[in-house]
């Protein structure tokens, strides 16, 4: 069992510094300014995994900041991984602004002034790995650290797999087994860091394939959802809805009218299949997205020449 931090049993007026020295005691030290009035309430439940330093955070609104004066009393240092289990949290160092909801993944270092903001009651995961037992390079480590990393596929979901299922303040390990985990998490750690400088080394160009076809992975897999827009593809990929556009100016189209031909696509494919029980027309622009059905009606024949119900028809009849 993790040693538990609350400020449940500690008098109101005190809340506040019991939190900044639990903080400290169980991370870094830094400076909290709660963001709601009221007593402060929060609660950790700290423990350790190997070499990982892990805390599970149910809190109160509030802007916690490790200053210069901070990191310069300490002489280790680590890389922070922080997990969002519910509320979002703003993460800024080196100049960088990243947000996160749950799932994500948020990197920094507590070598390096920063700051976390979280505008209403939260719970995370964090997870402090020694920088010294992670040897890389300096400048590999500025490649994520104040970034939010794709929780979604590759490196960084099997990150957040182990870290959300195995890797717990409460979970008791034997000394060898709670090693190896450890070494496991730093070690995949480590290579989500390579991957990223290789993508770095790698160009522009790459870099920008490589997002378009993430782009289109994350449409594709969201069709159905009526919402799809640019504005929440954007949000998804932690981009700016500018820099969305942008990706996509050399893909002869543009990302609205990617979503669109798709879902259009989708529906005709659909309507084709005929048979009994063949779905209706408005039953197939609802699945995948289409709110209006006399504007799917309208888009549906600006592209295939005819409605939709007639391109059903026809395909039931040659049936």
């Amino acid at each position: 069992m993790g040693q538990v931090l609350t400020t449940d049993s500690v008098r109101d007026r005190d809340k506040l510094a019991f939190w900044h020295e639990a903080l400290g005691r169980a991370l870094v030290p830094m400076t909290v300014v709660p963001l709601t009035d009221g007593p402060f309430t929060g609660r950790i439940v700290a423990g350790r995994v190997g070499h990982l330093r892990v805390c599970d955070i149910d809190a109160d609104a509030q802007h916690a900041s490790r200053t210069r004066e901070h990191v310069a009393r300490r002489t280790d240092g680590f890389i922070g991984i922080t997990v969002p289990g519910s509320g979002t949290a703003t993460l800024v160092q080196d100049g960088r602004t990243v947000s996160a909801a749950q799932g994500d993944l948020l990197v920094y270092d507590t070598t390096r002034p920063y700051s976390l903001s979280c505008p209403e009651p939260f719970s995370v995961r964090v997870v402090h790995i020694p920088r010294s037992l992670l040897r890389l390079p300096e400048r590999q480590i500025g490649l994520v650290t104040g970034t939010v990393v794709d929780a979604t596929a590759g490196f960084g979901a099997a990150v957040v797999s182990l870290l959300t299922t195995l890797v717990a303040p409460e979970q008791l390990y034997s000394p060898p087994i709670a090693s190896r985990l450890a070494a496991g998490v730093s070690h995949l750690f480590a290579t989500l860091v390579a991957e990223r400088a290789q993508q770095a080394e790698a160009g522009p160009e790459l870099q920008r394939d490589e997002m378009v076809l993430r782009i289109r992975d994350h449409i594709e897999h969201h069709l159905e959802d009526p919402t799809l827009s640019p504005e929440t593809v954007a949000k998804a990929q932690h981009i700016s809805v500018r820099y969305l556009h942008r990706l996509f100016e050399g893909e002869d189209t543009t990302v609205a009218r990617h979503i669109q031909r798709r879902r259009l696509e989708q529906c005709a494919r659909e309507l084709s299949r005929g048979g009994e029980t063949a779905p209706t027309v408005a039953a197939v622009a609802q699945r995948w997205g289409f709110v209006s059905p006399a504007h799917f009606s309208r888009v549906f024949r600006s592209v295939y020449g005819i409605p939709p119900r007639d391109w059903r028809n026809a395909r039931l009849v040659v049936r």
